[in-house]
């Protein structure tokens, strides 16, 4: 059975994409459909294409210090357009005091920099009840 099809995001203006496509081409190598966003995407844009794209994951990568604003508008709007079922999970620089308020806010879990792409895909095997 194929898995299921993850997005992976970058949003705000931060123009640094190595380690979004890194995780990307991760989660590609151990079978997930992935879809990737580009640099420089609105919260509005990311939620649109995750709901178009009818993802069951959606990665959000943020290096610009800007995550807890970002994350908070992306899970608005996910709750607003009925897609809260999707799973969030962040990544970047996020520095160790704002990871519980964006689990507060529902976002499922957070990477920091230099996390093991291994640990990301077995997090979201569990995560989305992915039997390898």
């Amino acid at each position: 059975m194929p898995k299921p099809k993850v997005m992976v995001a970058k949003v705000g203006l931060d123009g640094h994409d190595r380690g979004a496509k890194v995780v990307a081409r991760a989660l590609r190598d151990a079978g997930y459909e992935v879809v990737y966003t580009g640099i420089r995407q609105s919260p509005e844009q990311v939620v649109e294409s995750a709901i178009q794209e009818d993802v069951a994951a959606l990665g959000v990568s943020i290096l610009s210090g800007a995550h807890v604003p970002l994350m908070k508008r992306v899970m608005e709007l996910l709750r607003e357009r009925g897609a809260d079922d999707i799973v969030v999970f962040a990544g970047g620089v996020i520095p160790p005091d704002d990871i519980p308020v964006l689990k507060e806010m529902g976002v499922a879990e957070v990477f920091t920099s230099g996390t093991p792409t291994k640990r990301i895909v077995e997090w979201l095997d569990r995560a989305l009840g992915v039997v390898g």
